[in-house]
């Protein structure tokens, strides 16, 4: 004979009721663990609705600074060797291919050699420190846009390798202007260190050199 089933009062019913609750609750909680587990943290973080941990990003190695604009050449340089001073901003040199006059880009000095010109003050004196900076040198020649001017001469910036101390490069054309030799004197498009030129004529003015000298 089958024995009857107990009946479970109020209580004990409450009991089993919150611990099927419990037991659905904990199976719940591992299967969402389960799921989260086989997502990637990306996935994870977006299924519980929250930003999840984000990885360490090891920054790059830092590239070397570029040097300043005016320290050395940019643009497109070939050697020549320096034959004979003109005047403050003009040369001759040799690339190679036999005597080519050079005028420097970027700046002007007192004429000295335009037979319809006098000689202007200042002028001689320019074209001696020309001559004591490029005369009989190695230079290297920086083309900026234009090759010719319209009198058929290579527009060049010039540029001395200095043995120092401190070695470097030296601009002969902003040099000139730096000392108060010469005064800038632009022509678009060859204007790539327009402000070096500008921030040296203003300098060499504040301080009253060479052009700028008071009387």
């Amino acid at each position: 004979m089958a024995r009857p089933k107990a009946r479970l009062g109020p209580a004990a019913t409450t009991r089993a009721g919150a611990s099927r609750a419990a037991r659905g609750k904990a199976i719940g909680l591992m299967l969402a663990t389960l799921a989260l587990a086989a997502c990637g943290p990306s996935e994870a973080s977006g299924a519980a609705g929250v930003a999840g941990p984000t990885a360490a990003i090891m920054p790059s190695e830092p590239s070397p600074s570029e040097p300043p604009l005016g320290s050395l050449p940019v643009g497109p340089t070939e050697a020549a060797h320096v034959v004979r001073i003109v005047d403050g901003d003009t040369i001759v040199v040799d690339r190679g291919r036999g005597p080519e006059k050079v005028r420097y880009i970027g700046m002007d000095t007192p004429e000295t050699v335009d037979p319809d010109t006098p000689v202007e003050p200042f002028g001689e004196a320019a074209t001696a420190a020309n001559a004591a900076l490029v005369a009989g040198a190695d230079v290297v020649l920086e083309r900026d846009v234009s090759d010719v001017d319209r009198y058929g001469r290579l527009l060049r910036y010039v540029w001395l390798r200095v043995t120092g101390p401190p070695s470097g490069w030296l601009m002969v054309d902003l040099e000139l202007v730096r000392e108060g030799y010469a005064q800038v004197a632009t022509f678009p498009p060859d204007v790539r260190y327009v402000d070096l030129f500008v921030a040296a004529e203003r300098a060499a003015r504040d301080a009253g050199r060479g052009l700028w000298a008071g009387p």
